[in-house]
């Protein structure tokens, strides 16, 4: 699954990506998607396993 597979299945819009090997105690990703979600925006971090990648994304749809 490419990364554009990831966000199309989950209905996201990948804003950023994050090789999974940081140093240790370090988290990039997350800290993105919390200065994104200071800004309002509703980012989340998910990991796409293929191309060990932390992704972080929003949502572009409702599944209700």
């Amino acid at each position: 699954m490419t990364e554009l597979e990831v966000a199309a299945a989950m209905g996201a819009k990948v804003l950023e990506r994050f090789p999974a090997g940081a140093p240790r105690g370090s988290w990039p990703a997350e800290e993105y998607a919390a200065r994104r979600r200071a800004q309002g925006e509703p980012a989340t971090v998910v990991m796409d396993l293929k191309s060990d990648a932390f992704l972080v994304v929003v949502r572009t749809r409702d599944d209700d």
